[in-house]
């Protein structure tokens, strides 16, 4: 008999938004898309737990990323 080990990956909210932020700055993703658009990014079997870490915070996946990443801060103003 084998023995296997699962390691199920956690993904909290910081590198959630860290990971949208990443790729509003880049140009890939616009802050008004919907939240589950970040699905293309992430890999199918993990996308599941990334849905309930937005469930626990209260995020729907057709809020907006803007509303997921918040307020953008400008050094140049």
């Amino acid at each position: 008999m084998i023995n296997s080990t699962i390691n199920q990956l956690h993904y909290s909210l910081d590198v959630i938004q860290d990971e949208a932020r990443h790729l509003v700055h880049e140009g890939v993703l616009s802050r008004q898309q919907p939240i589950y658009t970040l699905c293309q990014f992430i890999p199918p079997r993990e996308w599941s737990c990334v849905e309930g870490e937005l469930e626990k915070w209260d995020f729907l996946l057709r809020d907006r990323i803007g509303d997921l990443i918040g307020s953008e801060k400008w050094d140049n103003d």
